[in-house]
């Protein structure tokens, strides 16, 4: 615990010292001329701004091939910078963007993958919270099938490789609890769809 010192000017001079942990601070000074001579000094800590990403969990159907759930693949892109990570399609807001045009813009110009190839699936929505470099994230990801199977992926400079896989290797690669957990979830929405039909 460190001590920050802040020299006040009223009358005379006086020095303030608060102990505080190491980090930005916003000063601030309140004058209070109702209760007399009083000055109110203080700091708070800056609560820095999360990150916030939207993107899409996509999948599509196997055709002629074993029935459900064994007929789902995810799309996972593989980054072409830091440790090469597998994450479905995403990417920041920009300002005055709303999160659900983030997301399709974001799988467009990741995965070329437009809002013409997909279907957004209803009632699923995940909320994703962890720390980049000492920041907070958070991600929202929405679930939307790909309409033809056979489309072709575009990646962008950002992704070196995406791969379309069955649950357990998405979830494998993906390598992050919370994101395995997405995935596991975006399954088990598919499944009780699939069973109200």
């Amino acid at each position: 615990m460190e001590s920050v010192s802040i020299v006040c000017m009223f009358k005379k001079k006086k020095k303030v010292d608060w102990p505080c942990k190491r980090g930005l601070y916003i000063f601030f000074l309140v004058l209070t001329p109702w209760c007399g001579n009083t000055i109110t000094v203080g700091l708070v800590p800056f609560v820095k701004m999360a990150l916030r990403a939207c993107g899409f969990i996509v999948f599509r159907h196997l055709l002629g091939c074993m029935p459900p759930p064994g007929n789902i693949e995810y799309l996972l892109l593989q980054t072409s910078y830091g440790e090469h990570h597998w994450t479905p399609p995403k990417g920041h807001v920009d300002p005055g963007e709303d999160d659900l045009t983030t997301a399709l813009r974001e799988t467009k110009e990741e995965a070329g993958l437009g809002a013409e190839h997909l279907r957004v699936i209803d009632g699923f929505v995940q909320e994703l919270h962890y720390e980049v470099r000492g920041r907070p994230k958070e991600v929202l990801y929405w679930l939307a099938e790909l309409r033809d199977p056979g489309t072709a992926v575009t990646l962008s400079d950002e992704h070196q490789d995406y791969r379309w896989a069955q649950l357990e290797e998405a979830c494998a690669l993906a390598g992050y609890k919370d994101l395995q957990n997405t995935l596991r979830a975006a399954q088990r929405h598919l499944e009780a769809q699939q069973d109200k039909q």
